[in-house]
């Protein structure tokens, strides 16, 4: 994804060098949150976005802490850094652009980094947690060495499985603007839970919304040759059958909490292909 050198952020905060709450690495805590996030089917009002490598009693990223970020590490992840927030303004700049068209009013969501832990309104979040939107704050939260596991152990690379990331989460502030994560947190759990509940459509259509920006960056010649292939191919590596089959050797359906490798790539495709955000109503659809 072409981008530009040495982009900042005004909309970027970055805790890399604060020391973990609790001394850092997997507390106690941690897994109690990832537990009930897990069970909870990551419903919004606790985070949107968790659990991505939580899945059979076992973690994906390590649970041991690496401590804040030296000089060095700042150096080593400029170029990183300057491609994330590139990343998530252009993405905001576009849905920013597109609900106000509509009448909508767009606050901005921030992007925190961070190492090993945090706090944020929704409780402390953990790098074995994944990326993850909080609802209470309109923050996304990302440790970026999630994007080492992402190439390393889940097979996904390019820089543009990074920007899908950061798209998909930003696609839950999104539908939190437009009030969607409420209306999935007041319904029942039977109805929030399950392959085809309303908690898998929410991640669906945030794996959607995260395709219509692709589809704006493509016309803006932001994307090279590849990029949507990379993005599809994460789409693919963190659906809920290939990690659960990964880590617990079966797959179990009624435990889905962003939707299958098939379903995840289909509505990422579609959204590219459509550029429209009303063609991702994973709500509406029978199939997903």
């Amino acid at each position: 994804m072409r981008h530009d050198d040495g982009y900042k952020s005004d909309d970027v905060e970055d805790r890399r060098q604060q020391r973990a709450p609790g001394g850092g690495g997997l507390s106690g805590g941690g897994v109690s949150l990832l537990v009930t996030l897990f069970r909870a089917f990551g419903i919004p009002g606790v985070v949107i976005g968790a659990a991505v490598l939580y899945f059979g009693g076992k973690f994906l990223a390590p649970s041991t802490g690496t401590g804040p970020a030296t000089a060095a590490d700042l150096k080593a992840e400029k170029p990183l850094v300057e491609f994330v927030s590139f990343a998530f303004d252009d993405a905001q700049r576009s849905w920013r652009d597109e609900l106000q068209a509509e009448g909508t009013p767009y606050r901005s969501a921030k992007l925190v980094l961070f190492r090993d832990g945090t706090q944020s309104d929704c409780g402390l979040g953990q790098t074995a947690m994944g990326p993850f939107y909080c609802p209470n704050d309109e923050k996304v939260y990302i440790d970026l060495g999630f994007y080492q596991e992402l190439k390393q152990r889940l097979g996904a690379p390019g820089d543009f499985a990074q920007a899908y990331v950061i798209a998909h989460e930003l696609g839950h502030h999104v539908q939190h603007l437009l009030g969607d994560d409420q209306r999935v947190q007041k319904a029942s759990r039977d109805e929030q839970s399950g392959d085809t509940g309303l908690s898998v459509r929410l991640e669906l259509q945030a794996d959607c919304y995260a395709g219509v920006w692709a589809h704006t960056a493509k016309g803006q010649n932001l994307l090279e040759a590849g990029d949507i292939e990379e993005a599809l191919n994460a789409a693919s590596k963190i659906g809920d059958d290939t990690l659960q089959q990964e880590t617990a050797g079966a797959v179990r359906p009624e435990t889905f909490t962003h939707g299958s490798a098939a379903q995840r790539r289909h509505w990422l495709e579609l959204g590219f292909k459509s550029g429209d955000r009303k063609a991702c109503d994973t709500f509406g659809a029978r199939q997903l």
